[in-house]
């Protein structure tokens, strides 16, 4: 073959990458109809927020998403993997108010109606950013059917959900304890709250009893909430406090009387044992205060501000109240001690402020008959969690669900499609916008101002991008998923919401599988984030690296559901596995002469080695099958590795080079092409759904048929390759060679060189096995001649022995080394350690070192001393032993 049909010396992603992309999209082989007669398999992708780029978390997802959807493909499923992007409503709308204010502007300034224009325009504009990273990536996406949670299809689907939950009463308007963002001024859903350990204080007050110089000691972290006390609690099996349930005490500053009450909640080893109790900024003293009828106080704003029950300190920013308040406190008596606490405190995902617990009236859904469906679905095995360690995590959070909060105080996302009346005062939910009041046929209505959590839509994910609510083709086929590939953080959040919604509306379950994987940590196994400045930019390392490299690194030593450490190390060593492969197949391109695609070999043409690589090829086929079935892909992706790098490359092509280069020899030549190209075009298969683009670049090149190696057959049916008696005798061979190199290093023989090997063998056998593939050893051992001795035969004396594999194993010294060279070699290391005997000997004959070195200086001294004593003793040795020779 000419030099103009190879590939190029130097592996370089950038000059094919972003060509092969471009192909399979140009050829439609991403795309999936629908097809009645096939099997289906399909993916959604977890949306990404349209505000975000590229991170190695996103990577690794789809990294994994993508093995999957290429591997059943090459299967021959009806493949389908879903994008799409989340419209992320907190850190959407927060993108847009904050080019807004470099203009001098607020969202009231424009009005709803033109922010959201402004928003649309933003997301046009930066919103598909993610989308063409992850083309970058080699994610195979469905990119003909991508989705948008605000687009036509999804808004529909989600306002359905909406109005027949409050049609079937699961719906509701309530007053509560929600996280609320001052900043971002609305509500937060859990997963958007991030916890934080902070260095706090706990003060201790005293609440004294009516009419009574006794009191109460209480311990609160927050004091400026106190103005909303409306009880204090303490353990009903509390023995200090048993006598004073009932009574009352009084607030001070404020004067307010407060019942001290008994409730379980109470933990009596924190602070004093007994809590002050404020239902409207507590989420837990808001069950109690519902336990025990007390009153909701709210003593501060949305804003972060204290408010009207605050007296004096209304107006002021609540930790502006703090500060001044337990000044006041102190003056007054009533603060006792101020202590040093460590705590866990929320702050807003998006802006970092600390969320204030507070009451307000907001939409829910009621929980509890959505999530024992959802419980039953993973009892009963009907989706499994892998790892499944996850079950019982998915399950307890179920079994102890609270009502969701799915109101936001915000202008882009789904409006609530609920309508106040203005003359009758009915709220009305409807399918369709309202101009009149279905009660009293006023015209005097107006929509709810708030959105949908957006997590409210990304909950219909699944189904809602089938064409759901219609009964679509998609969703015959398609629905449920196969699989759902997501991190461990988002299984509450997502995950079981997904599978409340598909059994409450797709009336199935969403997906079979949930495959869980950690996160991408640094090397020192921390959280990759901004504040730390440990973040890894994956776009920068394709830019350097390739994909593939990226890819490759991500999925090998990754096991289902554990953090993984991001090392360069590890790139570099992806880098030089696609280096590897990449020579290899050059090599076998530069030895396609004379090639014909129609010569199948007959079973007498193979060679011990042939007959090694295809067995080994085929256990290689059957353990990545059975490893991707089982999700183990970090496992699957090593042993691939280790049959290119070990099998295939360092022994099988150095086996097959003489019959190559042997011109004179037709069929052993042609024998050799063939099993050299099935095994290299059948394990780039095996390969191409870890490292799409360079099989790809490889394939093209090489003989094959069809126009994509992506759509290619998947390996199978190669059980009748494997064999046992070839690998065997193969292993024998290998570490015979392996010995033989060992041997000769440890003597520094001469490179090249050949030398006798005499080889004894028990089993007759073996012996004939190694009689007709002598040739191995002459070659890749440099042993000339080889010597296979009977079983009684005199072994000779004067050698280096071994023994492996049912082999002893014997090459003679003479022959071995250069004698003279290696006796001078010798003489001028012995020359040396006498030095540094003498050296060392007068170092620690010099008391005045002894005395005053450190005792470690002193020990190390000596301890070299020794060393260098000893290998004098054994260079010795070798200089009389090459005298004899």
């Amino acid at each position: 073959m000419s030099e103009e049909s190879n590939i190029p010396k130097v592996y370089d992603p950038k000059s094919f990458e972003k060509k092969w992309y471009e192909y399979w999209e140009k050829n439609n082989l991403f795309h999936a109809e629908v097809e009645e007669d096939k099997d289906p398999y399909s993916i959604v992708i977890p949306p990404p927020n349209v505000t975000g780029q590229l991170h190695m978390g996103h990577a690794m997802d789809n990294t994994l998403q993508d093995i999957l959807i290429r591997w059943r493909r090459m299967q021959g499923y009806n493949t389908l993997w879903m994008p799409g992007c989340d419209h992320a409503g907190i850190a959407t709308q927060a993108k847009v108010e904050e080019a807004l204010r470099k203009e001098g502007k607020s969202r009231y300034d424009l009005g709803r109606e033109k922010f959201l224009e402004r928003v649309w325009e933003w997301k046009e504009e930066y919103g598909n950013r993610i989308m063409f990273q992850l083309r970058t990536l080699g994610s195979s996406c469905d990119w003909e059917r991508q989705r948008f949670t605000m687009d036509e299809g999804c808004s529909r689907a989600v306002r359905e959900v909406f109005v027949s939950l409050y049609e079937k009463g699961l719906i509701y308007q309530g007053t509560r304890i929600t996280n609320w963002c001052p900043r971002c001024n609305t509500a937060l859903s859990d997963i958007e709250v991030e916890h934080e350990t902070e260095q706090g204080h706990l003060w201790h007050l005293r609440y004294k009893f009516k009419d009574s110089d006794e009191y109460v000691e209480i311990a609160t972290t927050r004091p400026e909430t106190m103005f909303g006390d409306t009880g204090v609690a303490v353990h009903p099996d509390d023995e200090r406090y048993k006598n004073l349930v009932g009574k009352t005490l009084i607030l001070p500053i404020v004067n307010r009387e407060i019942p001290l009450f008994a409730d379980e909640y109470v933990d009596p080893k924190f602070g004093t044992g007994a809590v002050k109790v404020t239902p409207a900024h507590d989420p837990n003293d808001f069950e109690m205060g519902e336990r025990h009828n007390l009153e909701q106080i709210k003593v501060i704003n949305n804003d972060g501000t204290m408010g009207a029950g605050a007296g004096k300190y209304e107006g002021l920013d609540r930790y502006e109240c703090r500060k001044k308040l337990v000044k006041e406190l102190e003056e007054l008596g009533v603060l006792v001690s101020t202590e040093e606490h460590e705590h866990a405190v929320g702050h807003c995902s998006r802006c970092d402020t600390t969320v204030e617990p507070l009451v307000s009236k907001q939409w829910f859904v009621k929980m509890e008959s959505l999530a024992k469906p959802a419980i039953e679905a993973v009892q009963n095995g009907r989706i499994k969690f892998v790892p499944e360690r996850f079950t019982k995590i998915y399950i307890n959070w179920l079994e102890n669900i609270r009502d969701w909060c799915i109101s936001r105080q915000l202008w882009w996302g789904h409006r609530i499609p609920a309508w106040y009346c203005d003359d009758c005062g009915e709220t009305s939910v409807s399918r369709t916008d309202l101009t009149e009041c279905p009660h009293c046929h006023g015209t005097h209505i107006h929509q709810d101002e708030d959105v949908l959590d957006t997590w409210f839509s990304s909950g219909l994910w699944p189904f809602e991008t089938m064409g759901w609510p219609d009964d679509t083709p998609e969703l015959k086929q398609f629905y449920p998923t196969a699989t759902l590939v997501t991190g461990y953080d988002i299984i509450f959040f997502w995950v079981a919401r997904m599978v409340m919604m598909g059994l409450e509306f797709g009336k199935d379950i969403p997906f079979h599988h949930v495959f869980i994987h950690g996160l991408v940590r640094d090397s020192q196994g921390r959280k990759m984030s901004k504040s730390l400045g440990n973040g890894i930019d994956p776009v920068e390392v394709i830019d350097k690296y390739g994909a593939d490299t990226l890819r490759f690194m991500l999925i090998t030593g990754n096991t289902p559901g554990n953090d993984m450490r991001f090392y360069w190390e590890r790139v570099e060593s992806a880098r030089n596995f696609a280096n590897k492969l990449w020579n290899a197949s050059r090599f076998m391109l530069m030895n396609l002469e004379g090639f014909d695609n129609s010569f199948v070999p007959e079973d007498s043409d193979y060679t011990l080695a042939d007959r090694w690589i295809l067995s080994r090829y085929a256990k290689t086929v059957a353990g990545v099958t059975e490893n991707l079935e089982k999700f183990e892909l970090g496992e699957a992706a090593r042993s691939i590795y280790e049959f290119i790098w070990s099998e295939l490359c360092d022994w099988y092509i150095e086996l097959v080079k003489a019959r190559l280069y042997d011109k004179d020899n037709a069929r052993p030549r042609q024998t050799a092409q063939y099993v050299l190209g099935y095994v290299l075009e059948h394990t780039l298969r095996l390969l191409h759904p870890f490292m799409p683009f360079i099989t790809e670049e490889i394939w093209q090149h090489i003989p094959h048929e069809g126009k994509s190696i992506m759509v290619s057959e998947w390996p199978k049916n190669e059980e009748g390759k494997v064999d046992e008696a070839a690998e065997v005798n193969m292993t024998a061979v290998m570490d015979t060679i392996k010995a033989i190199r060992n041997m000769r290093a440890e003597v520094n023989a001469v490179p090249g060189r050949k030398s006798e090997a005499v080889l004894h063998f028990a089993d007759d056998k073996l012996a004939g096995i190694f009689k007709e593939n002598e040739a191995y050893l002459r070659v890749l051992a440099d042993a000339e001649p080889v010597v296979i001795l009977s079983a009684d035969e005199a072994k000779p004396e004067n050698a280096m022995t071994a023994a492996v594999s049912g082999v002893e194993i014997y090459l003679p010294l003479k022959g071995l080394i250069d004698v003279e060279k290696e006796t001078a070699r010798l003489t001028k290391e012995l020359e040396n350690l006498d030095k540094e005997i003498k050296r060392a000997a007068g170092k620690l004959s010099n008391q005045g070192f002894v005395a005053k070195a450190p005792a470690d200086v002193v020990e190390k001294e000596r301890a070299k001393q020794k060393e260098y004593e000893e290998k004098k003793a054994v260079v010795a040795e070798r200089l009389k032993y090459l005298a004899t020779l």
